[in-house]
């Protein structure tokens, strides 16, 4: 009887071992094997994270956005932004910090803030009238009812890589007057760089900032 059961225990044993042997090899080795050859057969830029190159290197991705911002200055304090080129929606993603202020963070995430909350308020009310001074011109001022949402709004990822075409095309005069370019041509690269509705109706026209932005250092580049 001793022996019957320890042979039971042993062959039982045994079959569990070959079961996850095999369901190892083939869940653990040989799909993940045919998904990323697939993926790199079928689809390799989003395979390998829709990177975005500019001048031989990799400069970012299509799907994250990324600020452009001066060097921080001593003492902790916040960097301005660089207003020679186009500046995306403001980031908050949850963080360490619970707010993202450099799109350089792993883990995304809104503020899940209310809308009458007064913390929310008083960023959105700040990133207003920050837009307006930043971007107005001699000759063209922009007036506060001018300034799209996505201006002083983040996204709900806290990453979005694109802005409205409206807050595009507000930028270009500030853009045009920092870099010396003609307001004409700049406002061409952002409809050269607007993309419409996914599948004709899926979505918003929007504008990647990256590639907006290589195609502007391109354009100061030639000068």
């Amino acid at each position: 009887m001793t022996h019957t059961y320890a042979g039971t225990t042993a062959r039982l044993l045994g079959a569990g071992l070959r079961a996850l042997l095999v369901l190892t090899l083939v869940c653990g080795v040989l799909y993940p094997l045919a998904v990323t050859g697939a993926a790199q057969a079928l689809l390799p830029g989003r395979a390998n994270g829709s990177e975005i190159t500019a001048g031989g290197r990799t400069v970012g991705s299509e799907l994250i956005g990324q600020r452009y911002d001066l060097p921080a200055p001593k003492g902790g304090e916040a960097p301005a932004p660089d207003l020679r080129w186009f500046q995306p929606r403001p980031s908050a993603g949850l963080a360490t910090n619970s707010v993202n202020t450099r799109y350089d963070l792993l883990v995304s995430g809104a503020s899940n803030l209310a809308g009458d909350n007064e913390e929310l308020i008083g960023r959105v009310k700040a990133a207003k009238a920050a837009v307006v001074a930043d971007n107005s011109v001699p000759g063209h001022p922009v007036r506060p009812q001018d300034v799209p949402p996505d201006a002083v709004t983040s996204s709900g990822s806290g990453l979005d890589p694109h802005i409205s075409p409206a807050y595009a095309e507000l930028q270009v005069r500030r853009v045009a007057a920092r870099n010396h370019l003609d307001p004409d041509r700049v406002a061409e690269l952002v409809a050269d760089h607007t993309e419409g509705r996914t599948l004709g109706f899926v979505g918003e026209p929007r504008v990647n900032v990256l590639r907006l932005n290589i195609a502007l250092r391109g354009l100061t580049d030639a000068r």
